[in-house]
């Protein structure tokens, strides 16, 4: 079956965070949408289709966890990532920032250090303070439009840190990151008593050929002191319906972890979490190998649009994911004067690169999950906002 991709479809008025709330996040409710990481490609018809069956019952009444669910997660995850999880070492989680946040309160307490490589998914940074805790940052280092770990700087900042929070794809430049690299990461926490929690909720979203290595698979370091949060959300733009899960190897960890979560009650999926999981795992990875073709497209039609008519503006390309890390620093612009630049001028809602971190300054995040008329408008826009201070 072909899908589309190419239709716009009218998000405002549904309750959509991405479009209903730029009014409030804004100030303008007419830009361009292109900042929240949901797609606006339809949700594929699988999924809508297993939700109506069971809306289809006049009964919403409690509910048990349906026979496929876990074997259809186990059985994706070996399929994508060449990784036998065991059944007992999954649980449901509601929400990857919920389940950092419940990691983070079980395994430090305040006043406890935690680790964090900026610039990098900024709930890291506002979950870690906000319960009290502070924030240690390993900063990535630049390497050729991308960043690579700088494992010298974090040897010297990671004695006393109980916690590295691990963004495996990277948000927001979509590196992937090596084997090796992640290797090295895991011997280092482990000699230091470093639990490592990694967010691999992009993990079935790789581009261009790149590997994604789930980080407990890497060694028997990462799965003594690993914590792994996946979601099926991301690829198959679903993330009105929470169906996180968990991965814990380790069954010290394990046990601490999941019966807390058992006595909150916060393993219990809700009715719909395993119909749409289910539904997407084992019918969807047609659907998602044309998703990540024509996203693949569009990262060259942004690359390519830049480099012919805005040439200040660089994307670095992803190795994963439908986000693209704009580098416009050549633009001359500092943090208020760049995004006037794109809301103000060219229109756009983007999110600002010092969200992410100060070592995201003069950076854009792009949400290029769109159709490609879509994106030729924005570009469009942002090459006349550009033209405009040029001159």
């Amino acid at each position: 079956m072909k899908y589309d991709f190419d239709t716009v479809i009218d998000r405002r008025g549904s309750d959509s965070l991405k479009y209903d709330a730029l009014e409030s996040r804004y100030g303008d409710a007419d830009l361009l949408s292109l900042w929240v990481a949901d797609m606006d490609f339809a949700t594929p018809d699988f999924i809508i289709e297993a939700l109506q069956r069971r809306l289809d019952h006049p009964v919403l009444g409690y509910s048990i966890v349906p026979e496929d669910y876990w074997p259809s997660v186990i059985d994706w995850i070996e399929a994508r990532h060449d990784y036998r999880v065991e059944p007992e070492w999954l649980s449901y989680i509601p929400g990857i920032v919920k389940g950092i946040g419940f990691v983070i309160d079980l395994f430090t307490k305040p006043g406890d250090k935690v680790i964090i490589q900026p610039p990098v998914y900024h709930p890291f940074r506002i979950v870690t303070e906000s319960m009290g805790r502070k924030v240690v940052n390993n900063p990535l280092i630049e390497a050729n439009g991308t960043y690579r770990m700088d494992f010298e700087q974090l040897e010297s900042v990671i004695d006393g840190c109980k916690l590295l929070i691990l963004s495996n794809p990277h948000n927001p430049a979509g590196v992937v990151w090596s084997k090796e690299d992640l290797k090295r990461l895991a011997k280092l926490c482990h000699e230091r008593g470093v639990i490592v929690v990694s967010d691999e909720i992009h993990s079935d979203m790789p581009l261009f050929g790149a590997d994604h290595h789930v980080f407990t698979s890497v060694s028997k370091d990462a799965e003594e002191i690993g914590i792994v949060f996946g979601a099926p959300t991301k690829t198959f733009n679903m993330a009105g319906v929470v169906s996180s899960y968990s991965i814990v190897p380790n069954p010290e960890l394990r046990e601490k972890f999941y019966s807390w979560l058992e006595a909150s009650e916060l393993c219990d999926p809700n009715m719909f979490a395993p119909i749409a999981t289910t539904a997407a795992f084992r019918q969807g990875n047609p659907w998602r190998e044309q998703m990540l073709e024509y996203v693949e497209e569009n990262v060259r039609f942004v690359e390519d649009y830049c480099g012919e008519n805005i040439p200040q503006v660089k994307p670095w390309r992803p190795q994963a994911s439908f986000l693209v890390w704009l580098d416009c620093r050549a633009l001359g612009l500092n943090h208020k004067e760049l995004n006037e630049l794109f809301v103000k001028e060219a229109r756009l809602a983007l999110n600002d690169g010092e969200m992410f971190g100060k070592e995201g300054a003069g950076f854009m995040r792009l949400n290029i999950g769109c159709s490609r008329a879509t994106l030729r408008l924005a570009l469009n826009r942002l090459k006349e906002a550009v033209n405009n201070i040029s001159h």
